[in-house]
C-alpha cells in the first residue's frame, strides 16, 4: 500500500497551475468578481502562497490573459491543405470554441481588461497590457490568413480586407455572447461568406488580387462555403 503524499511542485509548475486555475475562473465570471482567496482554494494552496508566485491579482490576471491570447491566436493555425473555404470554416469553428468556452475572459481580453476606476494606475497598466496582447493576436491571425491564401507579398487591398475581417469576427463573437440569439454554426458560415464577399469586392478594384482570388476559387468544391454563397446571392437576385 502507498500513502497519499502531495507532490511538491516546482516554481514554474506551480505558476502554470495558478495561471490555469485563474484562467478557468476568469472564463466563467468577470475577473473583478474572482478573489485571490478563490484562486488559492481552487489551487489547493494558501492565500500567502499565491502572493509568493504573483505579487497581486493584476499580475496573475495578465499572465492568464497572455495564455488566453496565445490559445486564441493558435486557433487560426491550419495546414495549407484542401480548399480555402473549408479551411476558414474550420478556423471559425475553433475560434468560436474558444469564445464559447471562455466567454467572460474573451470579452475582457477584447474590451481591454476588467472594469476598474478610470484614470488609475491599475486601469492604465491593465489597458496597456491587454491592448498589446490583442494587437499580437490580431497580427498573428493576419499572418495566418495570408498564409492560408498563399499571399507572400499581399496587395494593399488584401491587407485591408483581412484586417477588416478579423475585426468583424471579433465584434460578431462579442455580440453573439450577448444572448447567443443566432445559432453558432450559422455565424461561423456567415463569417466565411463575409470573407469571400470582402475579397470579391476588393478584387473588383485590384487585378493582382483578382488573379490570386481566381486561383483560390478554382479549387473550391461545389458544396463548399464559397460556392454556397454564390448560390445564395443568385437566389436572392432572382426573387
Amino acid at each position: 500500500m502507498t500513502t497519499g503524499v502531495r507532490r511538491r511542485m516546482g516554481v514554474e509548475e506551480r505558476r502554470q497551475q495558478l495561471i490555469g486555475v485563474a484562467l478557468e475562473l476568469f472564463s466563467r465570471r468577470s475577473p473583478d468578481d474572482v478573489s485571490i482567496d478563490e484562486i488559492a482554494s481552487a489551487a489547493g494552496i494558501s492565500r500567502p502562497l499565491v502572493y509568493h508566485y504573483f505579487p497581486g491579482k493584476l499580475s496573475l490576471y495578465e499572465a492568464a490573459l497572455r495564455r488566453a491570447a496565445d490559445d486564441l491566436a493558435s486557433r487560426f493555425v491550419e495546414p495549407r491543405e484542401g480548399p480555402l473555404g473549408a479551411r476558414l470554416l474550420r478556423v471559425m469553428g475553433r475560434y468560436f470554441d474558444f469564445v464559447d468556452e471562455h466567454g467572460p475572459g474573451f470579452s475582457a481580453l477584447m474590451r481591454g481588461g476588467p472594469a476598474v476606476p478610470a484614470g488609475g494606475a491599475f486601469s492604465m497598466k491593465t489597458s496597456s497590457t491587454t491592448n498589446a496582447l490583442v494587437d499580437s493576436v490580431r497580427q498573428r491571425a493576419y499572418e495566418q490568413i495570408l498564409s492560408h491564401m498563399g499571399a507572400v507579398d499581399p496587395p494593399a487591398r488584401l491587407e485591408l480586407v483581412v484586417r477588416s475581417w478579423i475585426s468583424l469576427a471579433e465584434s460578431t463573437a462579442l455580440l453573439w455572447l450577448d444572448g447567443r440569439r443566432i445559432p453558432r454554426a450559422e455565424l461561423e458560415t456567415q463569417l466565411v461568406h463575409d470573407f469571400a464577399a470582402l475579397c470579391a469586392v476588393a478584387a473588383a478594384h485590384d487585378e493582382e488580387l483578382g488573379v490570386l482570388l481566381r486561383g483560390l476559387l478554382k479549387d473550391e468544391p461545389g458544396d463548399g462555403p464559397f460556392v454556397d454563397l454564390v448560390g445564395r446571392l443568385m437566389a436572392l437576385a432572382s426573387r
